[in-house]
């Protein structure tokens, strides 16, 4: 068929793959086990797609060699994803909260079309429906065996790229398949784990947080590794929202985590200020001033709410205090793979070349995208990372 390369996962890494190669004169086959490209692109951000984000650095993401992107950010930059969509879509990208950059369309389709586009003038192949059951490295080359149309075809090709993503969201046809090959073929993987996902509280307190189920509060969340200021979100199996799901990227079962309710203000310095006014008012009421009714009746379970201010002895005002800056939750789990938005761990980086993503071990075979060991941030980082990867692969290709 006289392919430079076979690409395996038509996702965000996939895509920019083989443009970019198409880009080069090159020719690939995108194989895909979905019925269309880009699945997860277009759940992404509530279908919105947040594609990339103006604060992107290696301190965004986490891998046991964080180091390892300096090389891809620095071939592909937040300024090149954006030139490249302009430029070849028309989409112009809209700041929204801290960074992150979405269409002004506010639809995913549209990046997603972009790829379409190109793949079809530079003459990018693409196979939709086909499984990859197997690859086997023969007369340095590889061989794929792939399942399309209810039957078994081989394909052979001299380079294969893995952009077939990790474990979040099966619905969508996510797979181990890039981790199962590379331990095939003796490359270290780091250990797997859901990440961007909500964490779940069971036992004698799970009943209160399904009680606040819907609530919203903005709050400061930390482990004994790193804090994140966005909202959370009360649900009825524990907690989810922004800050929630950025901390269990860092989170380990059987740890805590601390949330401060109150971020902006000292509720000691509240309380004094109220006490000056004659503290007439209750707890409750000042509460109120910050939280939503349901809220403060919550907080009702471990705080006086229906003391007055002036009558709060140095213990309460302290129980107060800690309650709202130091609230202390140790989670059950998390919902798991079906729920998270990545996957932590992955494909060692030691095991690639920096510069191509190319094995050390196997020459030929590459690794982009989720199933490497970086994982990023909530806001349009994973995708600045799939969209370098692919970049980096295409050129050496």
């Amino acid at each position: 068929m006289g392919y430079d390369a076979v690409i395996v996962g038509a996702g965000a890494c996939g895509l920019m793959c083989a443009v970019q190669a198409g880009m080069l004169g090159k020719k690939t086959l995108v194989l895909e086990r979905n019925d269309k490209p880009g699945a997860k692109i277009l759940i992404s951000g509530g279908g919105r797609c947040n594609f990339t984000n103006l604060y992107t650095s290696k301190a965004n993401f986490i891998s046991a060699n964080p180091d390892f992107l300096n090389a891809a950010f620095a071939q592909w930059t937040v300024d090149d994803t954006i030139n490249f969509f302009e430029g070849h879509g028309g989409i112009v990208g809209e700041e929204k909260t801290l960074g992150q950059l979405f269409p002004t369309t506010n639809k995913a389709k549209d990046i997603v079309a972009v790829f379409t586009k190109l793949m079809y003038e530079t003459g990018q192949d693409i196979w939709l429906n086909t499984l990859v059951k197997e690859v086997e490295h023969v007369d340095g080359g590889y061989t794929l065996t792939i399942e399309r149309e209810g039957r078994l075809q081989v394909i052979q090709t001299a380079k294969v790229v893995f952009a077939s993503g990790g474990l979040p969201v099966a619905k969508l046809g996510a797979s181990d398949f890039a981790l199962r090959i590379a331990r095939k073929y003796g490359l270290a993987v780091e250990p797997t784990a859901p990440a961007l996902v909500p964490l779940t509280i069971t036992g004698k307190d799970a009943d209160w947080y399904a009680s606040l189920a819907g609530n919203s509060v903005f709050a400061r969340v930390s482990t004994n590794k790193i804090s994140f200021e966005e909202n959370i979100l009360f649900t009825h199996w524990g907690l989810s929202g922004p800050a929630i799901l950025q901390i269990s990227s860092y989170w380990n079962p059987g740890e805590t985590i601390t949330i401060d309710l109150l971020p902006n203000h000292k509720f000691e310095q509240l309380l004094k200020e109220e006490r000056e006014q004659g503290g007439k008012r209750m707890v409750g009421q000042l509460l109120n001033d910050f939280f939503t009714k349901k809220m403060v009746e919550a907080l009702g379970k471990f705080l006086p709410i229906h003391l007055k201010i002036a009558s709060l002895s140095k213990a309460d005002a302290k129980l107060i205090n800690t309650t709202i800056h130091q609230f202390t939750v140790k989670p059950a789990g998390d919902k798991g793979y079906d729920k998270a938005e990545v996957m932590r761990g992955g494909i060692s980086t030691d095991e690639l070349h920096p510069k191509t993503l190319e094995s050390k071990k196997m020459s030929g075979m590459y690794f982009g995208g989720e199933a490497v060991d970086i994982t990023g941030w909530l806001g349009g980082y994973n995708f600045q990372w799939a969209w370098a990867s692919g970049y980096l692969i295409a050129q050496d290709i």
